[in-house]
């Protein structure tokens, strides 16, 4: 079976796959990542002002693993290359307690292809005595400034974030109004849960991390929304778990075309979950999820017959007379698929279809 690309970026940086290798101190530099079969990998995290570099000294002597370099900047130019020359896509988890630091190493970055994840997750009590790590989620107004002020270099973005520290939301909306590419999330207790309601509230691409050890647990997150999933520990405690993994994902995509498929909205499925929907002509989670996005049943119906002018638009013994109104492939249905047959139309690009669809959906909604 020939396989489906997944077409994936961040910023201009193409993603040749939705896995992710999360930044662990001390941990996940080149030489660590080049054995794991991520599409990103992003190496850190580093210290980049004297304040960060010497409280991750002072973790080292308390027996943490840290990068804790005098000179970062060599360093991190240095992983770089190394991570080119193999052409593995890379990003940098940085800190600071200061602006220009990375706005430094957010110009390096950008010249050498890769993505700079701010890191404003970090907990380690030396570092959040310096305002560094989480608190930069506290501080709503900094970290919007901080990202407006990064993001004039074009470096790609993302913002690496914990759950349950301040209002996610609030917090996630005000990352993708000061024009961040990404949000990696460590969704803690939330689990995809959260990232259901990023992805309804956000036009964020969306990295979920905690806990992904299998297909299952990443499924789940894809599902709800999650643009690609990070491993951390996992990569770590058995270097096949990526591998299988990532064999997984990629049988999903070549059999459904659509790896991060969501449920649908009866199944409690996000907004992208509007593309499976029939008629609003009962009582039923439908309604609830316009009213929610900001989308009135009347451009509901319009958005959806808007594709009867392509494939969708068959299908005139399925129950509202298209497959634009049909549900997801995994879904049996003797009508569409009968539909699907006669026509020559495969899975995969049924599937497509129905995620352009549903990208269509997600551009009308309300973000404000």
């Amino acid at each position: 079976m020939s396989q489906v690309a997944f077409q994936l970026t961040i910023g201009d940086v193409q993603i040749p796959n939705p896995l992710v290798l999360a930044s662990m101190a001390g941990l996940t530099n080149s030489s660590f990542a080049i054995s794991r079969s991520v599409g990103l990998a992003i190496l850190g995290g580093y210290n980049l002002d004297a304040p960060t570099i010497e409280a991750a000294k002072e973790l080292v002597k308390k027996g943490r693993s840290e990068f804790a370099y005098d000179e970062p900047t060599p360093v991190i130019e240095n992983e770089l290359g190394i991570m080119n020359t193999i052409n593995r896509k890379a990003g940098i988890n940085a800190r600071s307690t200061t602006l220009e630091p990375l706005i430094a190493i957010a110009e390096l970055i950008h010249q050498k292809g890769a993505i700079l994840e701010l890191n404003a997750h970090c907990r380690q009590p030396e570092m959040e005595a310096l305002g560094a790590g989480q608190c930069l989620t506290r501080d709503l107004n900094k970290l919007s400034e901080w990202i407006r002020e990064i993001k004039q270099t074009d470096v790609p973005l993302s913002v690496k974030v914990r759950a349950g520290v301040v209002a996610d939301i609030e917090l996630a909306k005000v990352i993708d109004k000061a024009g961040a590419d990404a949000i990696h999330v460590d969704t803690m207790d939330s689990g995809p849960a959260l990232v259901k309601k990023i992805r309804d509230a956000t036009a964020l691409k969306i990295i979920a991390n905690n806990s992904i050890v299998d297909y299952g647990s990443a499924h789940k997150m894809f599902s709800m929304g999650a643009d690609y999933v990070s491993v951390a520990r996992a990569a770590v405690a058995d270097n096949t778990a990526v591998d299988e993994i990532l064999t997984e994902v990629q049988s999903f995509q070549d059999a459904v075309g659509w790896y991060n498929a969501p449920k649908h909205i009866c199944a409690g499925g996000d907004l992208r979950g509007l593309a499976y929907c029939c008629m609003p002509v009962k009582e039923c989670p439908l309604r609830y999820v316009l009213k929610r996005a900001g989308i009135s049943e009347e451009e509901y119906v319009q958005i959806k017959e808007s594709f009867n002018n392509t494939k969708l638009g068959a299908g005139p013994g399925t129950c509202f007379g298209s497959m634009v109104w049909c549900c997801k492939i995994t879904r049996p249905c003797p009508w569409r698929d009968s539909t699907l047959y006669d026509l020559g139309i495969s899975d995969v690009e049924y599937m497509q279809l129905k995620k352009q669809l549903a990208e269509r959906f997600l551009s009308c909604r309300d973000l404000d």
